[in-house]
This record gives C-alpha cells, sequence and structure tokens, in this order.
C-alpha cells in the first residue's frame, strides 16, 4: 500500500508518541487541543490511558513501553525492533502529515529521523535533555526536527546554540488543575504528617527503589509514630510488586495531594512536588552498568530537575551507592518537623521556583504550534 492510502480524514493523520505516564497526560491535552481546533484531524500513536480517551488510536501502551537504562532496553530489544516496524508502516501506510514526538528519546529520537527522511515535519515536545547528555543529540535534533518545544525555559537558548529552531511553551504541570492553587501548595487531606514515597512508574524503578525508600519510612515512622507512610503506585504496574513492603498503595494524584513530605526519584515528579510546595529528598538508583555508562557522558552536576531549574541544590540528592537506609533517615527527618527550620527554607524556596516554569496553557501553544506547521485543511 502506498503512502496516503490508509483511511483518514481530510486533515490527514498526526503521530502522537509517548512513552510514560506524564508524557502520556501532557500529550492527551495537546490531543484534545488539536481535536477541538481541527476535528478533520486522526490522531494516532504510542501512549497510555489518557492518550486513548482524548481520541489517540494507540499501537502500543505505557505497559509495553516502561522500561529504564541500557541493560533493560537491551534485554527488550527484539520487541522495540518489532515496535519499530509497525510504527514504520504505520508513517509508510496512513496520511501521516506530522509526528509530534513527546519526551521519551531512546524511541522517540530515531522515530523524528524516520519521520524527516520521510518528508513528515516533526514538531518535538518536550526536548530530550541533551544539555545533560552528549551534544550530540542536539545536532540530531536540528537534523530532523522542524522545531522543538521546551518546557524548561534555559533549555530553549542552549537548543539554540545548536541550531534547533526551539521555543519556551511553559511546563505542562501548570496546566493540570492540582497546580492551580495559590502558592503552589495543594489542600491537604488530612491534617496529620504524611510521608510520600514515589519510586517511579517503572518495574526496575520500584524494584531497586522502593526497598530503600520503604526501610527508611519504617525507621522514620517509628520515631514519629502519628505519621503516615503511602506509596504512589501507577495503575500500569500490578499491586503484588508492591505488597512485599506492607504499605498502602494509592494513584500518585492521591499522594501528591496528601503528602506533607516526600522520598522520590529524579524526574518530572520533583517537580510536581515542587508546585505542591511538598519538601522532598531525592533518590535515584539504576543497574551498573546503566550508572557507569551515564556517568561518562552526563553533564550536569545534579540529577533533580527542581534543582536545575532552581539553579542551585535546593533539595537533597542520593544517587547509586548513597541512596541508603541511613542517608535517607538523615535527610528526610529534618523536613517532617513542620515548623522546623529547614522545611521552612525547602518551601520558601520551592515557592520561587514556580515561577520560573512560565505561564499555564503549553498544551494550547503546542497545538498552535502544530497546527502552524501542518497549515491550513487540504480540499
Amino acid at each position: 500500500m502506498e503512502r496516503g492510502a490508509g483511511a483518514g480524514a481530510a486533515g490527514g493523520w498526526i503521530f502522537l508518541s509517548a512513552g510514560e505516564p506524564s508524557g502520556d497526560r501532557h500529550a492527551a491535552r495537546v490531543a484534545r487541543e488539536l481535536g477541538a481546533r481541527r476535528p478533520d484531524l486522526k490522531l494516532v500513536g504510542l501512549g497510555g490511558p489518557a492518550m486513548a480517551a482524548a481520541g489517540v488510536e494507540l499501537v502500543a501502551g505505557l505497559e509495553d513501553l516502561a522500561v529504564m537504562g541500557y541493560a533493560e532496553v537491551a534485554r527488550r530489544l527484539p520487541f522495540f525492533l518489532s515496535l519499530r516496524r509497525r510504527v514504520w508502516r504505520t508513517l509508510a501506510t496512513r496520511d501521516v502529515r506530522l509526528v509530534l514526538p513527546v519526551d521519551y528519546p531512546g524511541f522517540n529520537l530515531p522515530l523524528a529521523r524516520r519521520a524527516h527522511a520521510s518528508g513528515i515535519p516533526v514538531l518535538y515536545f518536550i526536548a530530550p535533555q541533551v544539555w545533560a547528555w552528549r551534544e550530540g543529540r542536539a545536532r540530531r535534533l536540528a537534523e530532523t526536527c522542524d522545531r522543538v518545544l521546551t518546557v524548561l525555559p534555559f533549555e530553549q537558548d542552549r537548543l539554540r546554540e545548536h541550531g534547533v529552531d526551539a521555543y519556551f511553551v511553559g511546563h505542562p504541570l501548570l496546566d493540570e488543575p492540582a497546580a492551580g492553587h495559590g502558592g503552589g501548595s495543594r489542600p491537604r487531606a488530612s491534617s496529620g504528617p504524611l510521608l510520600g514515597l514515589f519510586p517511579g512508574s517503572r518495574v526496575q524503578e520500584v524494584e531497586r527503589m522502593l526497598p530503600v525508600f520503604a526501610a527508611a519510612a519504617r525507621r522514620l515512622a517509628r520515631s514519629h509514630p502519628e505519621m503516615e507512610i503511602l506509596v504512589a503506585r501507577p495503575p500500569h504496574l500490578p499491586a503484588d510488586s508492591y505488597e512485599p513492603y506492607g504499605i498502602d498503595t494509592a494513584a500518585a494524584a492521591e499522594v501528591l495531594a496528601r503528602a506533607t513530605t516526600a522520598i522520590t526519584k529524579s524526574g518530572t515528579i520533583t517537580l510536581e512536588l515542587a508546585l505542591a510546595g511538598t519538601p522532598m529528598v531525592v533518590g535515584y538508583r539504576t543497574s551498573a552498568l546503566t550508572y557507569a555508562l551515564a556517568r561518562r557522558v552526563v553533564k550536569v552536576p545534579s540529577i533533580a530537575l527542581v534543582n536545575l531549574v532552581a539553579g542551585e541544590r535546593i533539595v537533597p540528592e542520593l544517587v547509586q551507592e548513597d541512596l541508603t537506609e541511613d542517608a535517607l533517615v538523615r535527610a528526610c527527618a529534618p523536613l517532617l518537623e513542620a515548623g522546623g527550620p529547614e522545611a521552612a527554607r525547602l518551601r520558601r524556596a520551592l515557592g520561587e521556583l514556580r515561577a520560573r516554569l512560565g505561564e499555564p496553557g503549553c498544551a494550547r501553544r503546542v497545538a498552535e504550534q502544530a497546527l502552524q506547521l501542518l497549515g491550513p485543511p487540504v480540499g
């Protein structure tokens, strides 16, 4: 079948690609904005339940896509090669007029290259963190993407230095209803302290980080008997992965709303906690191979986005061998004292951080950029 022969509306298809829960949410909002402005368009891609509910036809779901690290990807290489062939076939057999990758660079950078080689415009939303890795990725973005939309303010200028047509569109977390509470603080569901644990959205992350997060939380509970503990569990991960730790689980949104202090993995979740005004300790551990390779190429002094956006280390970070039960207890204990100086200092710093993330309306701006690249409806 020749490209363009597949079924589609007069406006053709947009291919969206997100590989993680946060990307699924952000892409879903963009999908709804596109649908409201151009109902003649059809949407297909990779993602999760939020994208499906927004009208995106899924080629694969998050349960298939959520892997982390070099070693884990290598073990699942046959699946990803098969998925790549399916995606390439979709690009070739449907009238795809725009590819819109969302973060997830391990898959989306090759997708952008393939789309560009096929003559399909590429609008990359949530730029890969090329400023943290080898600059060759920035050159690849310039070569394969028509436009790149950044969600961190300093990324626009750094990418433009490498010839990328980059625009800062604000952070998509500001589009989420809970981020709208004054002062960046969410209403609490109860008056007592609650320690939220956020070990990640991938099986490998949970396996590596929840044991040490849970052990530290139980020790802290012995000195704070009034404290509750709650673990954030994504809906696509099985409940039995959490049962050995004997700690209640809930959806991440509920834990975010209730937590007064958090122990969390690195990533976008640190910005979500910052917008909630929640003091946190950031910990991360990956395979020895992945860590050894990452140390050779990572160029930034911090793993936590909240610290990178702030321009200084405002929250504690514990990485790899430094992520121990004892270290977590020492770092977290001062933050559990609601009226203590360390918790107060951190809340002030998190409140100042909010202004650096732009204004609400990110999804609308992304949709507008997409329609600029698409041009008017055909026919």
